[in-house]
This record gives C-alpha cells, structure tokens and sequence, in this order.
C-alpha cells in the first residue's frame, strides 16, 4: 500500500521525542517528590492576619496501610519495530522503514506492599497492536516523481496477552498526590496474529516476546477512587523476525519491539 512521506519524517523524530518526554518528566517530577518528604500531610490555607481561609481534607486516610490495592487500567499507545536490515540488503532492491503506529491495551492491577515506599505491581492486560515497515526501492529519493508509488507497506497486526512485573519506588504522600518510578519485565504471547492481506503483507514476526520496561507516574487520591495517571516505555528483548523467502524478509535479519504507553490507572478506594 502506498504511504507519504510523513511517516518517514515520523520514525525519525518520535524515538527522539520519546526520550525528550521522559527526561523532561522525570526532571520535573524528582524536585515535587523531594519536597513532598518536607512537607506536612495536610495543610490548612490561611490569610495574612492568620484566619484559617480553608482545609485540605485527606482523602482515602489509611490506604497506605493496607498490603493489596486492585484496580483496572486502560492504555492507550504507540509502536513500532526497531529493525535492522540484513547485510545483503541493496541486492534485494529495497531499503526499510519502521512506522510508528497507534495501538490500545486494557488490563487489570494489583499492588502488593513493600515497606513504606515500595510496591511490586502486577498488570495483566490485552494488547490490540498494528506495527508497520516501509520499504522503498534502494537508492530511494523523495523528490522523485513517483515516490508514493515506489513504498510498499508490510503491516503486522497483532492481539497479545501482557504479564508485566515491575518495581514501584514512590515518593512521601503529599496530602491527595504523590510521584512514583516503576521499572521490570513485561513477558508477551501473541494470540491472535493477523495480516490485512496475506497476499501482500508477507511479513511475519514471532508469536512471544519480553520487553524491558520504566516510567514515570503519579497518584491522585479521590474521596472514592486514587487515579495514576504514567507514561511508560517499553523495549523487546526478543528478535521476532521470522525468516521467508520473499523479498521484505530477506532484507531484515532483526525486529525488535519498541513501545510508548500512557497508562490511565484507577485504582480503587476499598
């Protein structure tokens, strides 16, 4: 299928984009969690002569205390394979491209306790993904002509079940919020591999894989509910290509999956 080249201008910059985005989270987020350990649990708001204006009341008090916390999130994301074309590559006649493409998960949570600012979390969850590589002839130039012709989409679209395993480190609760980091390994199975059109998109990947993965988040404490709101990131360990005799496979010796998530996590209050 032919594409622009919008989306070759995209796998250059989103990676990049990516790793601007969690270094600037990261930045800001380390000096809010330094002063929340400063900071009293609550506070009351008063006014220059000392009248008591209003009081921030202390939702969920004592969830903290409790060893398990379960809670459901949805996820959307976006993905594509980090691919390197075999060495006898030109004698295909084709050069590749990895596309970022959009893609959906929704799973459940579990949380169980580790002192006062650990937690090892759980996330079983379904992954609805659709990955995408342009191939273009070699020697390719954007100002031809007939460029859009001259790309062919392979497109792998995938549903697979998530097991993810990670370490919470959380900050001091600052009265309704606090920052967490959470970094582990998230295992993959494939269960429902699909291809548009098997005809065309002779591209095959691997049915497992495992992924290290971290982020950044934060807790916001509701009257029923705590919302977590995180961005994470995630890179496949696991080589998935799958070697054929067509011509797209044959220009690859590598995919490796490469993932941005951001997490809606809503944990509940009992």
């Amino acid at each position: 299928m032919a594409t622009t080249h919008l989306r070759h201008q995209l796998h250059l910059y989103g990676s990049k984009i990516a790793r601007l985005a969690l270094v600037g989270g990261v930045a800001l987020l380390v000096p809010l969690s330094v002063q929340a350990q400063k900071k009293s649990f609550s506070k009351a708001s008063r006014s220059r002569n000392g009248t008591v204006k209003s009081v921030t009341v202390n939702n969920l008090p004592g969830y903290d205390d409790r060893w398990l916390h379960l809670g459901m999130y949805v996820a959307p994301n976006f993905s594509r394979y980090q691919i390197e074309q075999a060495p006898g590559y030109p004698r295909q006649g084709v050069s590749a491209n990895s596309v970022i493409s959009p893609g959906f998960s929704v799973g459940f949570l579990g949380d169980l306790r580790i002192g006062s600012y650990g937690a090892l979390n759980f996330a079983p969850g379904v992954s609805f993904l659709t990955r995408r590589i342009e191939f273009k002839p070699y020697g390719y130039r954007p100002a031809d002509a007939n460029d859009p012709d001259d790309i062919e989409d392979q497109e792998i679209g995938s549903t697979q079940l998530d097991f993810p395993v990670l370490f919470k480190l959380k900050s001091e609760r600052r009265r309704n919020s606090r920052v967490y980091l959470i970094a582990g390994v998230k295992p993959s199975f494939n269960i429902g591999g699909r291809r548009k059109d098997p005809e065309v998109n002779l591209l095959r990947a691997g049915t497992s894989d495992i992924a290290l993965e971290y982020g950044v988040g934060m807790d916001l404490f509701y009257p029923f509910f705590k919302f977590s709101p995180e961005l994470r990131f995630s890179h496949g360990l696991t080589n998935l290509h799958v070697p054929g005799n067509d011509v797209y496979s044959r220009s690859l010796q590598s995919m490796k999956s490469n993932t941005v998530t951001l997490y809606l996590n809503i944990w509940s209050g009992r």
